[in-house]
């Protein structure tokens, strides 16, 4: 039992709960130790429970799903908030990530996405669309284009490099494959320019990587 990703689900619709509960009970890796209808129970639960990963609807009475997802990420316990909503991407997105969620995922595609997206946060990485990498790209544009100071300055190339592999989704086996490296090396690297930006999870690598220009948009839709 203490291998399997534990999970709480936060949505206000107790059919949609129960059917998730169902979904992700036949996968033996998973396990759904909670339930919350609000987004205030919700920051509660993760407190009492320490999922691992919160599937956060947005849409919710109280504070809502975002502010809870900011309120779960300053408590600090390690879980990991995947938003799953039918809310546009556009408008949500990057308040989601800049609360600190760690990725998105469309109710109309749950069924297809879902357990593969908590499968990847639960290892610490970010699930996005590739069309919402490409909106997000665009959203960061203009910062760009000011020609503002950029903290990634600080950090050597083969740092940089590291970066962008990691905010695009590789492992560290596969990042040293690119560059290489050996897996524990790429690990140090990671660790060090983690620590000189002052990061602590993915989601903030990925956040910096697309700010500095470092991500590129995928090719597919």
């Amino acid at each position: 039992m203490s291998d399997k990703i534990r999970i709480l689900l936060v949505d206000d619709h107790p059919v949609l709960r129960s059917g998730l509960e169902a979904l992700l009970g036949l996968e033996p890796d998973l396990d759904v130790v909670g339930q919350a209808s609000t987004g205030e129970d919700g920051v509660e639960r993760t407190r009492a429970l320490r999922p691992d990963v919160v599937v956060m609807d947005l849409a919710m009475p109280g504070i809502g799903g975002l502010e809870a997802t900011r309120q779960i990420n300053a408590l600090e316990t390690g879980a990991r908030v995947l938003v799953l909503t039918s809310q546009a991407e556009e408008e949500f997105l990057l308040p989601v990530l800049e609360a600190g969620g760690s990725g998105y995922v469309r109710k109309t595609s749950a069924d297809e996405d879902l357990i593969r997206a908590i499968r990847a946060v639960a290892r610490d990485e970010v699930f996005l669309y590739p069309s919402a990498t490409r909106l997000l790209l665009r959203t960061y544009r203009a910062v760009e284009e000011k020609g503002e100071a950029s903290p990634i300055e600080k950090l050597s190339e083969r740092e940089r490099e590291v970066l962008a592999l990691t905010a695009e989704g590789y492992s560290s086996g596969e990042i040293g494959k690119k560059l290489f490296l050996s897996p524990k090396t790429v690990d140090t690297y990671r660790a060090r320019l983690m620590q000189k930006l002052g990061l602590s999870h993915r989601a903030e690598l990925v956040r910096l990587a697309l700010n500095s220009g470092l991500l590129k948009p995928a090719s597919q839709a």
